[in-house]
């Protein structure tokens, strides 16, 4: 037990994977995932518009008593617009050790909590560990997905991740770092497949170092490259550039942290080709019981 009267956090997350070993939790044939169920819900808040909430997040930011945050990640003018009616604590700054028994306390004296993360939960976020140390401590929770960057970066670009004859593959990855050991940072890797668009998330501070490994294992320079800076957010900003260019473009604008990094053709919106899907395919007659979605492949 922790000095709060939690559980330690490590012990919950080991618990939760000795339990997943065993089996699926019932609740995941039981529920879909726009389902508001019991407890507290991690909710996607999006990548910064506050229109770029789900309608079933809205639905529950309004509804809670407290709305625990992702600080500044999470555009102030949603809090503002959804929670005028909770308590909202920011989550930065603080451990698990202070969150769980925050959030837990505060489910057990029938109070109305909700963990609002930025962008979607699944992607770069640390949801789960959270989820596992609440049920440990018998709160349950579930998840409200959200939007996640690269795709608010894929509106503004006016494009697609995926384009046919150009990206059938997209990777979200990030770059070696602090919490990356340079073994795992793949991004050459995906790039090398020239398939693939790539996506890096939490990158902006190491772009100029992630060009210059892509020149020395031999990339085009030439290969396009767009860094979108808070997306869909006020102060967005969109730098073009090529392997060879947007490092140092990144350094004059001074962004360090909060964009999008997209490499390869599909980000420029170039090189594709006409899809099946309206093409001669699409023609065939009404009698063909071939998948749509697979006319591409």
């Amino acid at each position: 037990m922790t000095e709060s009267g939690a559980t330690d956090p490590q012990d919950a997350i080991d618990a939760a994977a000795a339990e997943r070993g065993r089996g699926r939790d019932p609740r995941v044939y039981e529920h879909t995932a726009g389902d508001v169920q019991d407890g507290v819900p991690f909710i996607g808040a999006g990548p910064g518009d506050p229109g770029l909430l789900t309608v079933t997040g809205k639905e529950l930011v309004e509804a809670a008593d407290l709305v625990v945050h992702a600080g500044s990640l999470v555009n102030s003018d949603l809090i503002e617009r959804y929670c005028a009616d909770a308590e909202t604590v920011s989550s930065v700054g603080k451990d698990l050790e202070e969150l769980i028994p925050l959030m837990r306390d505060a489910h057990e004296d029938g109070r109305t909590v909700a963990r609002l993360h930025s962008g979607d939960p699944a992607i770069y976020g640390a949801a789960l560990e959270q989820m596992d140390a609440l049920e440990h401590e018998g709160v349950p929770t579930y998840v409200v997905p959200g939007v996640t960057s690269a795709f608010a970066a894929s509106a503004t670009l006016r494009t697609q991740l995926t384009l046919n004859g150009t990206a059938d593959h997209v990777a979200f990855t990030r770059p070696q770092g602090k919490t990356l050991d340079p073994a795992d940072d793949h991004i050459s890797e995906f790039v090398e497949m020239g398939d693939v668009t790539t996506c890096i998330y939490l990158g902006t501070h190491a772009v100029p170092d992630v060009m210059d490994r892509l020149r020395e294992d031999g990339h085009d320079p030439d290969t396009p490259v767009t860094v979108v800076y808070h997306a869909s957010w006020p102060d967005e900003d969109v730098i073009e550039g090529t392997i060879d260019t947007i490092g140092e473009a990144v350094e004059d604008a001074g962004y360090r942290a909060s964009a999008l990094v997209i490499i390869g053709e599909a980000g420029a919106g170039t090189g594709y080709e006409r899809s099946y899907l309206y093409g001669d395919w699409a023609n065939r007659g009404a009698d063909s019981n071939d998948d749509p979605k697979e006319a591409d492949d």
